[in-house]
């Protein structure tokens, strides 16, 4: 809320919101219609893993470090698009065998889930600061909150990895399909987002945005969802871990692919 207060709403946060949460939907029905993906990703917890990235906590942070100020609309926006879809669809998602006696969605509980979502409190919250003309205001109240919030959120990263590896399994024994997630999260969706920036006509520093945030870690959403919901809590741990500990990688190679074709 603070840094949208601060940045303000505008075309670019929703191009990118839009952006996240349809490519993400689309990729989630092509794995889901084809064989050929189904078989490498063939449960929710997988698919969620490798297309849902850690924008929150370590995505937002990373951009304002690398990027100028002018692009934060296009982070923040990335961030609102993966998260929504996150906390609305990834629920039903899970709970497989309550999906199955229905034809379909439960409209209220997708409600619920949409106004419960971080993201769209957030936006919630600055609509009625615009409202009641206390934008200005409050967002120079929150700036440096949320800068403080933002650098604390690695920290969290860094302490649910750290209990993480206290569980009792080797996280570098890898079946092929957490294989494939982990490929898909930090190297095929950032592709896609490249290829996507380019029809867009997206220019560098934009392109540069969308790209990072598609390339971050799997979200910690991911691994609490399986927690909550019983479901695959092992897979969803190994594929945090270790795309989290491969980023220390390919995020910097992302960086110096895309200088190297500005």
């Amino acid at each position: 809320m603070g840094l949208l207060l601060k940045e303000g709403i505008d075309i670019n946060l929703i191009k990118s919101a839009f952006l996240a949460f349809s490519l993400i939907g689309f990729l989630i029905i092509v794995i889901n219609k084809f064989p050929i993906f189904k078989h490498k990703l063939p449960n929710y917890t997988l698919q969620l893993a490798g297309l849902i990235g850690n924008t929150s906590f370590l995505g937002i942070p990373i951009a304002i470090a690398l990027l100028p100020s002018s692009t934060i609309n296009f982070t923040i926006g990335f961030d609102l698009g993966t998260t929504l879809f996150a906390w609305i669809f990834g629920p039903f998602f899970l709970i497989e065998k309550k999906f199955q006696n229905k034809d379909i969605l439960n409209i209220k509980g997708l409600i619920n889930a949409l106004i419960n979502s971080p993201a769209s409190r957030g936006i919630i919250g600055v609509l009625f600061a615009y409202l009641f003309q206390i934008n200005d205001i409050l967002g120079n109240y929150l700036w440096i909150p949320a800068r403080i919030v933002i650098a604390f959120a690695i920290i969290v990263v860094g302490s649910r990895i750290g209990s993480i590896t206290n569980q009792k399994d080797n996280f570098f024994e890898l079946n092929e399909e957490i294989k494939f997630s982990i490929f898909l999260k930090l190297f095929i969706l950032p592709f896609l987002i490249f290829l996507i920036s380019k029809v867009l006509n997206f220019n560098f520093y934009q392109s540069f945005a969308v790209i990072l945030q598609a390339g971050t870690p799997t979200a910690i959403s991911t691994i609490l969802m399986a927690e909550a919901y019983g479901v695959n809590q092992k897979i969803a741990s190994k594929i945090l871990f270790t795309t989290t500990l491969f980023s220390i990688v390919t995020i910097p190679l992302l960086t110096i692919f895309m200088h190297a074709l500005n």
